[in-house]
């Protein structure tokens, strides 16, 4: 089963992609075997589809059947586009009277509202819940904060509360879901794809701002 772990970059998308960072990336020794001996070893990259031309570093672990691939903190886990994209879906939905309005804001006149809603919820439900879950998880810093963008940027004194709390919430990573967290989706069933991690799905409809 492929295994996303965070790679702290400090970087925009745009840079990222100029600088070729993945080349950057390093995982020292092998997650699942200390000690080595293991025949851990640099697996080339996958593509994500946007923003353009963005390769992601991985590693292959024979003995234990595992891809490990280090993500930057700009890009959203398990999910097409950045954080900052996701964020600002969030953020237009909290500042409009529904979310058929914000998703009316959003589009374009070639995108009819209900695919725009549909666009939007996807991305407004998992957010939430994330955010209510990291308030809970960090009481020193986000005690008595109402789980939404508005009030985590005025908190936090930042205007990419999703990047933040990516670096805040480290070492819960692997227990959040997506796409601030790296737990892989359950299938039906309970199953998981071993294969969710290199397939990003759709990129937003085309005519999205």
């Amino acid at each position: 089963m492929p295994v996303q772990l965070r790679f702290e970059t400090g970087l925009t998308g745009a840079e990222y992609v100029t600088r070729e960072a993945w080349r950057e990336a390093r995982l020292s020794r092998c997650p699942l075997h200390s000690r080595g001996g293991c025949g851990f070893a640099r697996h080339g990259t996958y593509e994500r589809k946007s923003p353009a031309g963005t390769l992601i570093a991985r590693w292959y672990c024979p003995q234990g059947h595992r891809t490990f691939s280090l993500l930057p903190d700009h890009l959203a886990a398990r999910f097409p586009g950045t954080l900052c994209e996701i964020e600002q879906v969030v953020a237009t939905v909290e500042q409009a009277s529904s979310v058929e309005a914000a998703a009316d804001e959003l589009r374009r006149d070639d995108i009819t509202l209900p695919s725009a809603v549909r666009w939007v919820r996807r991305r407004l439900a998992p957010v939430r819940a994330l955010l209510t879950i990291v308030v809970g998880l960090l009481p020193q810093r986000l005690l008595g904060c109402v789980p939404t963008i508005t009030e985590l940027r005025t908190r936090l004194a930042c205007q990419q509360v999703l990047m933040d709390l990516r670096a805040l919430a480290r070492v819960h990573l692997q227990a959040l879901i997506r796409p601030l967290g790296f737990r892989p989706s359950p299938l039906h069933g309970g199953e998981r794809n071993p294969c969710f991690q290199h397939r990003m799905g759709p990129d937003p409809p085309r005519g999205f701002r």
